[in-house]
C-alpha cells in the first residue's frame, strides 16, 4: 500500500508563493522556482491553487491583507489627514526596506512590464495601483470635508502626487536607496500638505 504524500501547510507555501512573485515578479518567477519555494511537486500546486496565476492573486491579496496594507491601515486610523499621509509615506518605508524582506512594493514591481499572455494580470495590477490613488483621495477629500484641509485644496492633484510618493519610494527602495535617505524626503514631501491645512 502506498504511502499518503506528504500534507503541508498551504498558508505556509502560499506566503513562500508571495515572497517568491515579491521578489522576482510575476513572469520572472518560473513554475521551477515555486517548486523550490514552496517545497511541493508542480502537480500539487496546481491542485491546492489551480494555476500560476490563481497563485499569483491569492498571494497579492495576503501581502495587501498583511505587510502590504500599511496605507489602508494609516489612512483609516489617523484621525488628522496630516497624520494619515505622513504615517502612510514613513511605514512605505519601513516595509519597503525591511531587511529579511523583499524590497520595494509587490503591487508596484510584480509586474510592471509582462508579454501579452500575461496582460491579464498587468492590468489586474493597474487597478489595484489605481485603488491606492483613490483612497488616497478620498482620504484628502475627508479632511477637506472636516475642516482640516482648506475647502479649495486640490485634493485629486495631491492624491496623484502622494501616490507618485509612494511608487518613486518602492523603485529607489528596490534600488538599494537607504532608509534613512528615503526618510529624509518626508518633510519635503508633506510640504503640500501643510500649505493646504486650515489654521485653527
Amino acid at each position: 500500500m502506498a504511502g499518503r504524500p506528504r500534507e503541508f501547510d498551504r498558508d505556509e507555501a502560499l506566503r513562500q508563493a508571495m515572497l517568491a512573485f515579491w521578489r522576482r515578479g510575476y513572469e520572472g518567477t518560473s513554475m521551477s522556482d515555486l517548486v523550490e519555494a514552496l517545497g511541493i511537486a508542480s502537480a500539487r500546486i496546481y491542485a491546492a491553487f489551480g494555476s500560476k496565476e490563481a497563485l499569483f492573486r491569492e498571494a497579492v491579496a495576503l501581502y495587501e491583507a498583511g505587510e502590504g496594507g500599511f496605507a489602508d491601515r494609516a489612512l483609516r486610523e489617523e484621525t488628522e489627514v496630516h497624520a494619515a499621509i505622513e504615517r502612510m509615506l514613513r511605514d512605505a518605508i519601513q516595509l519597503y526596506t525591511k531587511r529579511d524582506l523583499p524590497h520595494g512594493c509587490m503591487v508596484v514591481s510584480a509586474a510592471t512590464n509582462c508579454s501579452a499572455q500575461n496582460d491579464g494580470v498587468q492590468d489586474w495590477l493597474v487597478a489595484h495601483r489605481r485603488q491606492r490613488t483613490k483612497s488616497v483621495i478620498e482620504r484628502l477629500q475627508r479632511g477637506v470635508k472636516e475642516g482640516q484641509l482648506k475647502p479649495d485644496t486640490p485634493v485629486r492633484a495631491l492624491g496623484d502626487f502622494y501616490a507618485v510618493q509612494l511608487h518613486g519610494i518602492s523603485v529607489q527602495a528596490r534600488d538599494g536607496v537607504s532608509r534613512e535617505h528615503l526618510l529624509a524626503s518626508v518633510p519635503l514631501a508633506m510640504a503640500p500638505l501643510s500649505l493646504a491645512a486650515t489654521t485653527r
